[in-house]
């Protein structure tokens, strides 16, 4: 679902509603691990208008519903995020997840639609959104910041801060329908000591300075991710070469990568390259930075 053909509402007292959108990682600076084996990231996200929704009623006991074409890839068990939330904010509902996103692919999906389920149910309640959200995943912070646009993080996720004055920027976002464990990526990184993102971010620059900017920044995780994984790298090259592709990156620990574009036409264009030359892929055009 598109973010513009959806605004959030609630049909009655009893229901809301909450888009849950993807989460892309434009830099992703892993600076060093702590004691407790947690690694410390440094990350500039923003998010798109692509995603999942999540619609929650009251009810006696929690139960989740899924819907959508990555319903039956999705864990439904009380281990599923979205179960998760709820219970941590201590509300019972009956859950509805109309699952778009791919799992398991580096753009945040089971933790956007723990998130969205917090604030469904801080709307449905009145109640407030727990302060620690970390034991839903590294990125429910961030996530929980959704509507507030793109955003720094820092420390073990932790660390969240609003990135003001950037622009919105057209991305093509490939997943080559492949989970990859974040695990099995942190364990083929050989260096957990690298320099963080400079101390002062953008800001008041158009798209293309923003993307020059981008690229002196890095992903610690990519080229670990593809010696796991060589399919990412498979799409990384596909992206790259896309005409109008200025710039090609992998987000969190993968396997999604995207490509930005000059504008929406050029992204359109090369998401349905793509999804013809490729047609087991999930490829989506999407603006990120919307809001």
């Amino acid at each position: 679902m598109m973010k513009d053909e959806y605004i959030e509402h609630d049909h009655d007292e009893d229901t809301a509603e909450v888009f849950a959108p993807a989460k892309v990682n434009l830099t992703l600076h892993v600076t060093g691990r702590r004691d407790d084996g947690y690694h410390l990231l440094d990350s500039l996200v923003m998010f798109a208008d692509i995603g999942d929704t999540l619609t929650v009623r009251r009810a006696d006991r929690t139960t989740l519903e899924m819907t959508g074409p990555m319903a039956d890839k999705t864990p439904q068990g009380d281990d599923n995020l979205v179960i998760r939330a709820a219970n941590l904010m201590g509300v019972t509902a009956h859950i509805t997840l109309d699952k778009r996103l791919p799992i398991a692919a580096g753009i945040g999906g089971g933790s956007s639609d723990a998130a969205a389920t917090l604030r469904a149910l801080s709307k449905l309640t009145g109640q407030q959104i727990p302060d620690d959200v970390l034991p839903l995943g590294a990125d429910a912070k961030v996530c929980c910041a959704a509507d507030s646009g793109a955003a720094r993080m820092r420390g073990i996720g932790d660390r969240v801060t609003p990135a003001s004055g950037l622009p919105q920027l057209h991305a093509v976002l490939v997943n080559p329908n492949l989970q990859v464990c974040t695990a099995d990526v942190f364990a083929k990184l050989a260096n957990r000591e690298n320099a963080p993102m400079p101390d002062t971010l953008p800001t008041g620059c158009d798209a293309g300075e923003l993307i020059a900017w981008l690229e002196q920044q890095r992903n610690d995780l990519q080229a670990p991710a593809m010696a796991f994984e060589p399919a990412i790298e498979q799409v990384f090259r596909a992206l790259e070469v896309t005409p109008g592709c200025l710039l090609t990156r992998m987000s969190g620990s993968g396997g999604t990568c995207f490509g930005l574009y000059g504008d929406a036409e050029t992204a359109a264009s090369a998401a349905g390259r793509l999804q013809e030359s490729h047609a087991g892929w999930w490829v989506e055009a999407a603006r990120l930075n919307a809001t």
